[in-house]
């Protein structure tokens, strides 16, 4: 199953339903804005596919573009498990990180 993270407007960012629930995961705990957390939950757990950065609240918003540039990568590179897919999913993630600016 594809998922959908739109980033900007006019900005989107797909992949596999696992990479999407692994980015969310990966925000969650450490959001500050509970609020946003409390979405980014909610959509793991409904199974939605899909986020809308841009609809969230100013400073969750601006905390996931923080958290996905400061971070991601490094957690990928620790946490996803090793195989022939994993340079792809970097790749993506990379894809992900440059559509935050």
């Amino acid at each position: 199953m594809a998922a959908l993270i739109m980033v900007r407007p006019g900005r989107d960012w797909q992949a596999t339903g696992g990479l999407f629930e692994w980015t969310l995961e990966y925000l969650i705990p450490r959001l500050d804005d509970q609020k946003t957390a409390g979405w980014l939950r909610m959509v793991v757990d409904e199974n939605l596919g899909s986020l809308w950065i841009p609809d969230l609240p100013d400073a969750g918003r601006d905390e996931v573009y923080a958290l996905l540039r400061s971070g991601l990568l490094a957690a990928a590179r620790r946490e996803l498990p090793e195989g022939p897919a994993k340079g792809d999913a970097l790749a993506q993630l990379g894809e992900l990180i440059a559509l935050t600016w």
